[in-house]
C-alpha cells in the first residue's frame, strides 16, 4: 500500500496511546530503523529519516537492527517462538533470571518474569499485600508513594501515579486509596525525611509497601531527587515493617549513570521492577524481584502460589533478546557511553537557559530535560525537533531525551539542537 493509504487506514482503525479515537494528529510512518535512525516511508517537511532521541519510550538502549540480537531472535525462533511457563521451563528464561540475580542489588534472589512494566508493578503489589495476608496482618493493603510518581496504566499502578498532577486522576473514587507523601525535593532536606516517617508512623499498621522511582520520577514529569532519600526509605521502611519497592523499569540498566538507580544511594529493596531496556526494546517483558524473605513469607501462608501467572510469561523470543541485550550492556564500557551522552546533553541543552519560557535545564546520565514554563504545544515543538531531523515526543511542560547508548556525539548534537529548537517553538 502506499503511506497515503496506509495513514487513512491508521486514522480509521488504530487508537494510538494517549489520543482520542480517530486521532487529531497524524502520525509519522516509520518504514524501518537502524542505529539510532528511523527511516520515513514519505518524507516530513523533506525530511526521510530521524534521529531517535527516545530510544522508543526508553527501551532501545542499543539502537535498531543490532546483529548480536537480531541473531539471538533467530536463532530462537529456530527452536521455539513460545511455550507455557507453567509446568515447563526453558534455558532463556532461567538464564536470564540468573543474570538478573547477578546484577541486581543483594538480597534479590527470585524472579517473576511479566509481560510488560505496569503488569511487573501489577505483580509487585500483589506479593507485598500476599505477603503480610500469609503472615497474618492483612489489614496492611495499601501503599504510600510520593506525589509526582508513575508507576503504569493498568488498574492498580495508576492508583499509586500522581494523584492530581498525573493522567490518571479522572480515576479518582473508583481505584484504591492509596498514601501519599509530598513530592521529593531535589536536594536532600531533612524536614521532608521527618515527613515521610510520621507517615509512616500514622499508617504503619495499614501501609504493606512504599513504592518509588528511585533518583528520577519519570512520567510523571522527568524530576530528580538526592540519593540520601533512598537510605532514608530504607532506614524507615525498616523500622515500621513496612516492604520497600523500587519501580526500576525507567532508570535500570545504566540510564542513571548507576546500573541500577539503587546503587546511587547503596542501598537495596525487598521488590525492584525492571523493564523497557531489558530486551534491548526488540520485545516486551519486565521482571519483578524479591528477597528470600518476601519469596518465604508468601510460601508460608495458606495460599502459598503467588496468584499471576500472564500467558506469554517468560516467552522465550523475548528471553533470548533480553540475554542478548543484558550481554552487551555487560560487556560494553556502558559507563563511559552513558558520562560521555551526560557531556554531551549538559553542554549542547546549557544554552537553552536563556529561551524565554524554559524554567528549567537539567541532565542526569542519558536523560537530559528541558522544562518550560507552560504546558508544550506539541504540534509545534514536534514539527520543530522533525526539522531538525530528530524524533522527539514531549508531554506537559517538558521536552526531554533518552537516546540510545550507541549514539554518536554528533547525532547528541542534533538532539540538543532539536530539543532547543522545539523549546523556543513550544
Amino acid at each position: 500500500m502506499r503511506a497515503a493509504e496506509l495513514l487513512d487506514l491508521d486514522r480509521e482503525h488504530v487508537w494510538h496511546p494517549y489520543a482520542p479515537m480517530p486521532g487529531t494528529s497524524r502520525p509519522l510512518l516509520v518504514e524501518s530503523a537502524s542505529g539510532v535512525r528511523l527511516r520515513l516511508a514519505e518524507p516530513v517537511d523533506g525530511v526521510t529519516e530521524l534521529v531517535d532521541g527516545m530510544s522508543s519510550w526508553w527501551a532501545a538502549v542499543h539502537g535498531y537492527a543490532h546483529p548480536v540480537i537480531d541473531a539471538a531472535v533467530r536463532d530462537q525462533m529456530g527452536r521455539m517462538s513460545h511455550v507455557m511457563f507453567a509446568g515447563l521451563t526453558h534455558e532463556p528464561a532461567i538464564r536470564l533470571a540468573h543474570t538478573l540475580v547477578e546484577i541486581t542489588p543483594e538480597p534479590l534472589r527470585h524472579v517473576f518474569l511479566a509481560d510488560s512494566g505496569s503488569i511487573s508493578v501489577e505483580v509487585a503489589m500483589k506479593m507485598c499485600l500476599q505477603y503480610w495476608r500469609a503472615r497474618g496482618r492483612g489489614g496492611k493493603r495499601r501503599l504510600l508513594t510520593w506525589r509526582g510518581g508513575y508507576h503504569g496504566d493498568t488498574w492498580h499502578p495508576m492508583s499509586v501515579c500522581d494523584p492530581e498532577g498525573g493522567m490518571h486522576h479522572m480515576w479518582q473514587g473508583a481505584l484504591a486509596d492509596q498514601v501519599f507523601a509530598d513530592a521529593p525535593p531535589r536536594e536532600f532536606d531533612p524536614a521532608y525525611v521527618e515527613h515521610l516517617d510520621a507517615l509512616l508512623t500514622r499508617h504503619r499498621d495499614e501501609v504493606a509497601a512504599v513504592i518509588v522511582e528511585p533518583i528520577v520520577q519519570n512520567a510523571g514529569g522527568m524530576r530528580f531527587h538526592s540519593p540520601r532519600y533512598l537510605r532514608a526509605l530504607r532506614e524507615l521502611c525498616t523500622a515500621h515493617d513496612v516492604l520497600l519497592v523500587f519501580d526500576e523499569i525507567a532508570t535500570g540498566f545504566g540510564r542513571t549513570g548507576e546500573l541500577f538507580a539503587a546503587d546511587h544511594a547503596g542501598v537495596s529493596p525487598d521488590v525492584m521492577c525492571v523493564g523497557k531496556a531489558l530486551t534491548g526494546g526488540y520485545l516486551s517483558m519486565a521482571a519483578t524481584l524479591c528477597t528470600a524473605e518476601v519469596a518465604a513469607g508468601i510460601s508460608a501462608g495458606d495460599s502459598p502460589a503467588l496468584a499471576h501467572g500472564p500467558t506469554f510469561m517468560g516467552n522465550p523470543l523475548a528471553a533470548a533478546a533480553a540475554n542478548a541485550a543484558l550481554g552487551l550492556l555487560l560487556e560494553q564500557d556502558w559507563r563511559a557511553d552513558v558520562r560521555r551522552i551526560e557531556t554531551a546533553l549538559a553542554a549542547g541543552l546549557a544554552p537553552g537557559r536563556a529561551i524565554t519560557g524554559v524554567r528549567d535545564v537539567r541532565v542526569l546520565g542519558a536523560i537530559g530535560v528541558v522544562q518550560l514554563d507552560h504546558e508544550v504545544d506539541m504540534a509545534a515543538a514536534t514539527r520543530a525537533a522533525v526539522g531538525h531531523g530528530v524524533w522527539l515526543r514531549p508531554f506537559r511542560d517538558l521536552i526531554y531525551t533518552m537516546p540510545p547508548y550507541v549514539t554518536s556525539d554528533e547525532d547528541l548534537a542534533a538532539i540538543t539542537s532539536a530539543m532547543l529548537a522545539a523549546a523556543a517553538a513550544g
